[in-house]
């Protein structure tokens, strides 16, 4: 293997895929990162039998082959090369040595015959704006549970229906749904449930272009011109969501999410950790209030309009942050009463946020 290549780009296309190495791999090779120059480019993949990574950038390609190198060193070595100038890449049986001006390094290779076979995408299923679908990864994923112990609670879930594409995660205590356009490649309906924090990795770096999706019942995958990325799905029920955030809420206020999550940030200094942060809205305003303990309290207000009768209502202030941050720009806010959930949306309802009020004396 010996080609030459724009020593940016592959710290790019390395950084990117570097990040789906394994933290603590179960065989040695897989915490390598596979090189294979063909014809007129590079191919740098990472796999670690759940999710895999490829990245492919333009080289000028002598000799084509392949190479395994240990992941996180060739990350850190190529960030480190100089610019302005093209990098030479050689291999040899037992190294690979990277040339870039009077720079050189001599990187041990691992054993590329174990390296196992990487998974074949499944058929495309569709098509959806790469920055679109990033943004509605975003405002779902914040409802993904860490625990691992509950896997479906840490999945987001894929639905499509026509050219509707939609998105949603839960927690328990809050419930995110995000709907946007897509293209779908053929008249099916799809209902898969994707590991949340990959599915979020994944559309780090897909930009503005067309991202192609594909799903079966084992395997999601997300491509574009450069990358591509396969995930196994997780094979857990998901709640009926669509019946809980799809209901009709009497009191409904508009309010600035910026502005009401400033506010909101300030008098939260005084709430003791997962204590409540009062919402209490009339015509024209919504009082934000916290504290009382035995550091202090705080109010602020901020202006909103009301449609419905006034209504207090309090919420953990992590959450209700989250949810603010989520829907963004001019935020409607639906209550059915004090101790009921209330629903975030945008303005065209695109986005909605189930979450649940906290009970209080």
């Amino acid at each position: 293997m010996k080609f030459t290549i724009d020593p940016k780009l592959l710290a790019q296309t390395v950084a990117s895929v570097a990040r789906a190495l394994p933290q603590r791999p179960v065989v040695p090779v897989l915490s390598g990162l596979l090189l294979h120059a063909d014809g007129d480019q590079l191919t740098v993949s990472a796999f670690d039998y759940d999710t895999s990574h490829r990245g492919t950038i333009a080289a000028d390609v002598a000799e084509p082959g392949k190479a395994l190198l240990p992941g996180r060193l060739l990350a850190e070595v190529v960030r480190s090369l100089p610019t302005g100038m093209f990098a030479d890449v050689a291999a040899t049986d037992r190294e690979v040595v990277i040339t870039c001006g009077r720079s050189e390094f001599a990187l041990i290779t691992l054993p590329v015959e174990d390296y196992p076979n990487l998974p074949e995408p499944p058929p495309p299923s569709g098509t959806v704006d790469g920055a679109l679908f990033a943004h509605a990864v975003e405002q779902v994923a914040v409802a993904c549970s860490r625990d691992d112990t509950l896997p479906a609670l840490t999945g987001v879930r894929v639905d499509a229906d026509g050219e509707r594409l939609t998105l949603a995660a839960t927690d328990r205590y809050r419930i995110a749904v995000r709907d946007l356009p897509w293209q779908p490649a053929a008249a099916t309906s799809l209902g898969q449930l994707v590991p949340g924090r990959v599915l979020l990795d994944l559309t780090r770096d897909v930009g503005a272009g067309p991202v192609t999706l594909a799903f079966n019942d084992k395997l999601a995958a997300a491509s574009t011109a450069v990358r591509e990325s396969t995930v196994r799905l997780l094979d857990e029920q998901f709640i009926d969501y669509r019946a809980r955030v799809d209901i009709d809420m009497p009191i409904v206020a508009t309010v600035d999410a910026a502005a009401l999550a400033d506010a909101v940030t300030r008098v939260a200094l005084v709430a003791e950790k997962n204590t409540a942060v009062h919402l209490a809205f009339s015509d024209g305003e919504v009082l934000i209030r916290a504290g009382g303990g035995d550091i202090g309290r705080a109010g602020d207000a901020v202006p909103c309009e009301l449609a419905g009768e006034h209504v207090e209502i309090a919420f953990q202030s992590r959450f209700l942050l989250d949810a603010l941050a989520a829907v963004g720009g001019q935020a409607r806010i639906g209550m059915t009463g004090e101790h009921k959930p209330a629903l975030f949306s945008t303005e065209d309802g695109a986005y909605r946020q189930l979450l649940m009020s906290l009970r209080t004396a």
